[in-house]
């Protein structure tokens, strides 16, 4: 299992818009089932400041996020509105309170 914690800021302007951009990406990875991926987004108090975490089942299920056309238009349209660029952070999974396998 990997997991990966992904942080940026975006510009105020651009808030709106990535929320949409999230919620297209949610959807269709919603309407694919049952494929490996937990995936949740959150947004800081600072409303700007948008944190991924993405949990996988295997290395099949690490290239389904990344494979999505509506994830490659929210990472284009990202470089636009994107205040700092996206640090990304592999984590290991200690424990989890639901099944990711």
């Amino acid at each position: 299992m990997k997991t990966v914690k992904v942080q940026y800021t975006v510009k105020e302007s651009y808030v709106e818009t990535n929320k949409a951009n999230i919620g297209a990406v949610m959807s269709e990875l919603r309407n694919l089932g049952d494929t490996g991926v937990k995936y949740a987004v959150f947004l800081k108090q600072d409303g700007r400041t948008f944190v991924h975490l993405a949990a996988t089942r295997n290395e099949e299920a690490g290239m389904v996020i990344p494979s999505l056309e509506s994830f490659k238009r929210f990472r284009e349209q990202l470089q636009t509105g994107a205040e700092t660029k996206p640090v990304q952070e592999d984590m290991v999974l200690v424990d989890s309170s639901f099944d990711l396998k």
